[in-house]
Order: C-alpha cells, then structure tokens, then sequence
C-alpha cells in the first residue's frame, strides 16, 4: 500500500446508492472532492476563500478506475498523494478502500490548475507550491 499524505475516513449513506444498492459511479467524485478539501484545510488553505481573493482551484481532468462497489453502510477511506505534473498543474492521487479489510475500491489521478478568476487565464498557485516546498509532494503511487 503506497504512504498516503493525508487519509480520511468516511461511511457510505442510503441516499448515495442506486437503485442495484450500490453506490453510484458519481458519489465516488463527492468522496474524492471532500478528500482533497480537507486535505487544503488541514495544510491551512481554504479553497472558497482563495476563489474570493480571485484564484479557483479547478479540476481540468480525472481518470478514475472503479475496481469494487461500495455498498450502504460500508465504512472505507480515501488516501491522497499530491505532485507537480507540469508548469501549470499538479495532481491529486486518490486511492479508495473498504474497511476494515482495506479491499481496493478504486484509484483516481485528478489533475488540477488555478485559474485566475479576473483574466480567466491559468497561473501556478503559490499555495500549492509552498505545500510542495514543504516536502507535501510524494512520489507517484506504483502502477498495478
């Protein structure tokens, strides 16, 4: 199992499941949206106030690749890893497992980019890389 940065337990609730009581491919982007949010909170960034100071931390790709269901009830946890991919974009890897027996659930690559609310345009935001200066890069999770 790759060193996570940062982990996060949670629990699967009624409503987020289909009508096959499994849940539903979209609620797994809730999961990895609330990770990486209280993954920047705990580093002491908060996205809606950067987004008001004019800089939006937006998500311009994701792969993810669903490799068990999570059903109501189950508890699981979301690991993440950050790293730098390019000029202008960094990547959050998220991997997702059933507890308590740490069945995989899934793994997600989500690049993301800071945009630049009053030009539109993308520019490198310096509160991702003081997390980056601050050793908060890990090496890419080994491929299957």
């Amino acid at each position: 199992m790759p060193d996570y940065l940062f982990t996060l337990p949670l629990a699967v609730r009624d409503y987020e499941c289909d009508y096959h009581g499994i849940v539903n491919n979209a609620v797994y982007q809730n999961y990895l949206e609330h990770t990486r949010h209280a993954f920047l909170k705990q580093c002491g960034i908060d996205v809606v106030g950067l987004g008001q100071a004019g800089l939006n931390l937006v998500v311009i790709r994701i792969e993810i690749d669903y490799l068990w269901p999570l059903r109501s009830g189950d508890q699981f946890w979301v690991g993440l890893s950050l790293e730098r991919v390019s000029r202008l974009r960094f990547a959050f890897w998220q991997d997702m497992y059933r507890q308590p027996d740490d069945k995989p659930i899934m793994k997600a690559k989500v690049i993301g980019a800071a945009i630049n609310a009053h030009t539109g345009r993308p520019q490198w935001a310096k509160e991702i890389e003081a997390l980056l200066d601050q050793g908060m890069a890990a090496k890419r999770p080994a491929a299957d």
